[in-house]
């Protein structure tokens, strides 16, 4: 068990985390004709909005209740009411991702009951679902605040009733923070080799992959889980939830349908595959697809081909706790060291971590504790890459935001094919550094023996010995 260190100073020297308003809002990009709404002042949703737009490279649907000096002291109400009936009438969305942030929360807004209002002052719109949730930015993470906002999905879009097993070939799919899009995607073909039908919930794999249409400007999510398909996530015959952040909004489903679930810290590596794949075979009572076997293989074989460069790799670990988690116990099961490990949050997850200790804390602690222990890689978003230059070692860029790197965002890391060809990557940059130990010169080589008549002289590698004829 690690042990979690909280760190000490009074403020975040080169922070690390993403904040929950961002995390909640990434969520509501992932659900079908959705618009994400932060109640804050505009520079709240600027800043975020310039994350998502660098990361993604694709104009992002978000919208802000701007408040000011004004509202700020006096109340807000007014301006969630005003947003939510500006936003319905001219956008027509079929949901609206009410989020908060660090102002709102401070200024002690209830959003609860500001969407009353609003639906007393506008009945018209009452086909128009509000999703409230509270994400205060001055706590938790990207990964909580995309959680907080699941459950609060779940909570106001799935009805309650007793209904499982009603559609025998769907299953939910509750999909961590952690999660690219060319992960959700794998994992949507993971499911359909088995022949059933997934419902992502959030699905930015179809909303967020990156891909033209022939429209030239949406002020709504193009693609995405409809809402017919998450009102009828009761009736599926499972869910499978990915990522322990999840936990409490998979409780949540549990509870409101009775649709068992089967839970899984990540989808990196072989035991985690293995078991989501058994998953998958039991449910769906069918054997395993030929071609999942050979995607299995070929892991098995990526693993014998970079054990030498991954095996007692020291490496530092920067990310949130479930996507920490997930890639510690990946590095681990090859053998890899893992010398620093920081997540922005705390979490219960973090306590199952394969490392001697994780530190709740920011950039600055990874590169003190990783110029400390010595490592040779780092893996963390691209704040990092300062703290990769400083230290003089390769980042690998990973979670989010990734604003220097054309195409992170689409990268595939779970399943058996994006664990090979993260092995791949890890292997090639460890091997990039030349470790090996530099060629034994003897001492005696300019001493001026046998001066009469010079001897031949030859310097052979420290592996022999350091024998010199």
């Amino acid at each position: 068990m690690a042990e979690i260190i909280q760190s000490k100073k009074a403020l975040a020297v080169s922070p690390l985390k993403v904040s929950q308003p961002v995390g909640a809002s990434l969520a509501f990009l992932g659900l079908g004709r959705s618009l994400p709404l932060m109640h804050g002042s505009q520079g709240c949703t600027a800043f975020g909005k310039v994350f998502f737009v660098r990361h993604f490279r694709e104009p992002i649907p978000l919208q802000t209740t701007a408040m000011d000096q004004v509202s700020t002291i006096m109340g807000a109400d007014e301006n969630v009411v005003e947003a939510l009936r500006t936003l319905s009438d001219k956008s027509k969305p079929d949901i609206i991702g009410l989020v908060t942030t660090g102002l709102s929360e401070t200024q002690g807004t209830d959003i609860q009951r500001a969407v009353r209002d609003f639906r007393t002052a506008h009945p018209e719109f009452a086909h128009v679902a509000v999703v409230p949730v509270n994400t205060p930015d001055y706590l938790g993470c990207l990964e909580s605040g995309f959680a907080l906002a699941i459950e609060a999905i779940v909570e106001t879009l799935v009805p309650a009733g007793r209904s499982a097993g009603k559609r025998p070939k769907q299953v939910n799919v509750l999909a961590s923070g952690m999660l690219t899009p060319g992960d959700t995607e794998a994992i949507r073909e993971w499911i359909e080799a088995f022949g059933l039908r997934p419902v992502m919930l959030p699905d930015i794999g179809d909303s967020l992959d990156g891909h033209l249409v022939e429209a030239e400007f949406s002020s709504l999510t193009l693609g995405g889980t409809p809402r017919p398909e998450i009102e009828a996530m009761g009736e599926s015959t499972a869910t499978l939830v990915i990522g322990p952040s999840l936990g409490k909004a998979a409780d949540r489903l549990k509870d409101r349908t009775g649709v068992p679930d089967f839970r899984f810290a990540g989808l990196m590596g072989l035991d985690d595959c293995d078991a989501f794949t058994q998953a998958l075979a039991d449910i769906s009572g069918k054997p395993v697809p030929e071609r999942i076997e050979r995607h299995r293989a070929q892991l098995q074989d990526a693993m014998v081909d970079s054990h030498f460069m991954l095996g007692f790799a020291r490496i530092a670990l920067a990310a949130d706790p479930d996507l920490l988690g997930m890639q510690a116990r990946f590095l681990a099961g090859m053998g890899a060291e893992i010398v620093a490990a920081v997540s922005p949050a705390r979490h219960d997850s973090l306590a199952d971590v394969p490392v001697e200790r994780v530190v709740v804390g920011d950039l600055e602690d990874l590169e003190n504790a990783a110029r400390a222990a010595g490592a040779q890689l780092v893996i963390a978003n691209s704040h990092a890459a300062g703290t990769a230059q400083r230290l003089g070692l390769p980042l690998l860029r990973a979670g989010f935001p990734q604003y220097d790197l054309v195409g992170g965002y689409a990268r595939t890391w779970v399943g058996y094919r994006g664990s090979r060809q993260a092995l791949f990557d890890l292997a090639n940059l460890m091997q990039g550094q030349h470790h090996e130990l530099e060629a034994y010169r003897s001492i005696y080589r300019d001493a001026g023996f046998a001066a009469d008549a010079p001897a031949e002289r030859h310097v052979i590698p420290s592996s022999a010995a350091g024998l010199v004829h």
